[in-house]
């Protein structure tokens, strides 16, 4: 059930006034009915799909006993963490590689095909898989001790604001308050719902309203323009953004309003100096992951310099392939892991505060900052289309087209959606950490009138401009 239909928005309020009703100190029964509502509200999407989180559950929980006691964990590990990928690479990659295998073989002028495979792929497969082979990982290295209580590691697992979109928690930062005492707290509850409120504007009333445009561009685009496919290109970097850091907020937030803290997603990435800046701001939970289970065990930046950046591209390729199984998704991690490596050929990584050498000169360093974060800010634009096509020859023709500066239909462009665009430019990415920090001058503010004035002046936005179709988050696709 997605966290901006009206569904969810009906039942949530009770499901919060019966799980604050359950006293503190049976906190057991507290987690029990946290599992079930989590269970429940992802069968809402298919009940079979639950059949695949609870076998991936028990199997990395037993696993984890396992590897604790085996006396080869390492390919005990191994063993483990390749059959809880199964399901992953059957579900979503199977019919992926049969075709590009396919393929091959037809150049080859031989023929071989496999039966395709017809079915749904589970919701957030990819994220509650990793969140479940990061934990098995964690064990292995001894990071965290194998979890005793099933119970306990199946709402871990199942935990219903995060196992469709993320963020990915560690097992050390999620399953001690899982197991810890939780009160009612009102300042924690407060923020929580400000920034479900937040989230939900970003969502429906920014990312949504920009999704109409950026639709009808690209699902059309050989019929515009040029400069109409750059505006919506431009359109679709500041809407995926919208999309998902809405989602994790909302996420954080609902969380915070049942006495969780969930990991930070996002920390201003359209600010980032540098492509390497870019992912330590974007999607901070997958970059976390890849670095700590992938990067790091691949050798990392402890290695020669070829090394190190053979470990950076086998990383991104990796991130593209878990973002979807397609050529396209390859790509644009290809683009990100091949632009990190030129940055560190060029001595380009981020330094200080801002990510860059600054002189002495304030005027100077400043333009130096402002034109890396546009320079950064284009580069990751022009992944995106990779991103968003559904086939490389469409990306190319489509950047092919704005190169070109083709001719073609203009899309009529009302200013509300300018109007959107250019205040999350502007400062929508930044609001976002600000109301993490507790610093918004608005939602925050110590006058009464303002922060309620603020409160009703962001619902009506939604109201009025609000996308209210409970479309769906861009992210749980992957």
């Amino acid at each position: 059930m997605v966290f901006n239909s009206f569904n969810f928005w009906l039942i949530y309020p009770i499901l919060f006034i019966i799980y604050w009703v359950i006293p503190a100190k049976l906190k057991n029964v507290g987690n029990c009915y946290l599992l079930i509502i989590s269970y429940l509200l992802y069968m809402n999407w298919k009940p079979t799909f639950a059949i695949v989180l609870l076998s991936i559950s028990l199997l990395t929980f037993l696993g984890g006993k396992f590897i604790e006691k085996s006396s080869v964990p390492k390919w005990t590990c191994f063993l483990v963490v390749g059959i809880a990928l199964l399901p992953l690479l059957c579900f979503k990659y199977y019919n992926f590689l049969n075709s590009s295998f396919s393929d091959l073989l037809t150049m080859l002028n031989l023929k071989f095909n496999l039966p395709g495979l017809n079915y749904a792929i589970p919701v957030g497969i990819s994220f509650f898989t990793f969140q479940a082979v990061g934990y098995v990982f964690d064990v292995y290295h001894k990071r965290v001790a194998a979890e005793k209580n099933f119970l306990d590691y199946l709402l871990f697992i199942s935990f219903f604001p995060q196992v469709t979109s993320g963020p990915i928690s560690k097992a050390s930062e999620l399953l001690p308050q899982i197991k810890g005492t939780r009160s009612f707290d009102y300042n924690q509850i407060k923020e929580g719902l400000q920034l479900l409120l937040w989230g939900m504007f970003l969502k429906v009333a920014v990312a949504d309203r920009l999704g109409i445009y950026v639709d009808t561009v690209y699902s059309n685009y050989i019929y515009y323009s040029g400069s109409t496919c750059f505006t919506a290109s431009v359109f679709y970097t500041i809407q995926i953004y919208c999309d998902f850091s809405g989602y994790s907020l909302m996420a954080i937030g609902i969380s915070k309003t049942l006495g969780f803290n969930l990991v930070d997603n996002f920390r201003r990435p359209y600010l980032a100096t540098s492509i390497t800046d870019f992912w330590k701001r974007w999607h901070i939970s997958l970059t976390r992951w890849l670095t700590t289970h992938v990067y790091i065990n691949l050798g990392g930046n402890r290695c020669s310099k070829v090394r190190q950046y053979l470990n950076i591209m086998i990383t991104f390729l990796i991130s593209g392939l878990w973002h979807g199984a397609n050529w396209t998704f390859v790509i644009w991690g290809g683009i990100h892991g091949l632009f990190q490596i030129i940055e560190k050929i060029l001595g380009l990584d981020p330094k200080g505060k801002y990510g860059v050498c600054t002189t002495s000169n304030r005027f100077l360093s400043a333009f130096v900052v402002v034109m890396r974060i546009m320079v950064t800010f284009t580069l990751v634009s022009f992944a995106w289309i990779f991103f968003r096509m559904d086939s490389v020859h469409n990306a190319m023709d489509y950047i092919y087209k704005i190169i070109s500066c083709s001719d073609g239909q203009s899309q009529g462009i009302r200013f509300l959606p300018i109007m959107m665009t250019m205040f999350v430019m502007l400062i929508g990415s930044d609001l976002s950490a600000e109301f993490l920090n507790g610093r918004f001058n608005f939602f925050n503010n110590k006058y009464k009138i303002v922060r309620w004035g603020a409160y009703i002046f962001t619902f009506m936005l939604i109201i009025l401009y609000g996308v209210l179709d409970a479309s769906q988050f861009i992210y749980v696709s992957f």
